[in-house]
């Protein structure tokens, strides 16, 4: 009896603690509101972006032909390849200008129209082997929902870059014409008008081994934007993040800058994974 007794006793006691701790606030953090660390090519994430930008020398290419977009073992394998020997390329520039016959090929994807958000964090944890040579333009960067280059599937997809609501900004971006093992992250500046983006002013460029995988993020803190490299802040766009107020969505790209031949079959950029997270208060 006295077991039974002290058991009905404590058991208001035991709910009323329960009940609390239920009803306990989430503490502030980060939370994440997207993730991908590409198990599959998950179409609700992602889609090929076919266009023709910057006088690149390559042509994009769908549906992971010759391997431009490969997922395996659990990552992402973004390339370039050469076939070599010419093919014809259906990519067309903004004023709808074809792109010449090339023999390389390249893959880009873009979560646009599909995975887009308000300000926030991006990060994306890749790498890049034997970096550095000539014609290399492997890219992981954001870009306004409100974009009017392809694909073009909303009816208010229809704003220039870099105006606001089609603004960029590079987390990684390596050039190869400043040798390997290193990068330019950035916030381009608009200048007002249709394709005015000054390049240069809001730019670091970074020292990092680009073979091993690296954390390259950017995230927004009151009005600023702070690029971060592993968590660490390695620099900081002051007061610009307010100018990027509209939903962006992210690009996976490598880019073959110039006419430079390729001295090996392909380049490879490995994405491990990708997410996006949030400022829980």
């Amino acid at each position: 009896m006295i077991k039974i007794w002290i058991a009905a006793a404590l058991t208001p006691l035991l709910l009323a603690c329960a009940d609390t701790t239920l009803k306990q606030p989430q503490s502030a953090g980060w939370t994440v509101d997207f993730f991908d660390d590409f198990e599959t090519f998950n179409t609700a994430n992602w889609q090929d972006q076919i266009l023709w930008v910057n006088d690149e020398d390559h042509c994009y290419v769908r549906d992971n032909e010759h391997n431009t977009r490969e997922v395996s073992n659990g990552t992402l394998k973004i390339r370039v390849i050469d076939l070599g020997e010419k093919r014809p390329c259906d990519n067309l520039n903004k004023f709808g200008k074809q792109h010449p016959d090339t023999q390389y090929i390249a893959g880009r994807i873009a979560s646009k129209n599909r995975q887009e958000f308000v300000k926030g964090r991006w990060t994306a944890r890749l790498k890049v082997e034997a970096s550095g040579q000539p014609g290399m333009f492997p890219a992981w960067w954001l870009l306004g929902a409100l974009n009017n280059e392809p694909p073009v599937e909303e009816a208010d997809e229809t704003v220039c870059w870099p105006m606001t609501g089609s603004g960029e900004i590079d987390i990684f971006e390596h050039h190869s014409d400043g040798g390997p093992d290193h990068y330019a992250a950035r916030a381009i500046k608009s200048l007002g008008h249709c394709g005015g983006g000054d390049w240069q002013e809001l730019m670091l460029v970074q020292a990092a081994k680009l073979a091993d995988y690296h954390e390259y993020a950017v995230e927004w803190v009151g009005s600023d934007l702070v690029f971060r490299l592993d968590g660490v802040e390695i620099y900081r766009n002051a007061r610009e993040g307010d100018k990027f107020p509209e939903p962006l969505f992210a690009v996976l790209n490598f880019a073959k800058i110039n006419a430079s031949p390729m001295t090996v079959p392909s380049w490879t950029m490995e994405v491990d994974w990708v997410k996006h997270e949030y400022w829980q208060d």
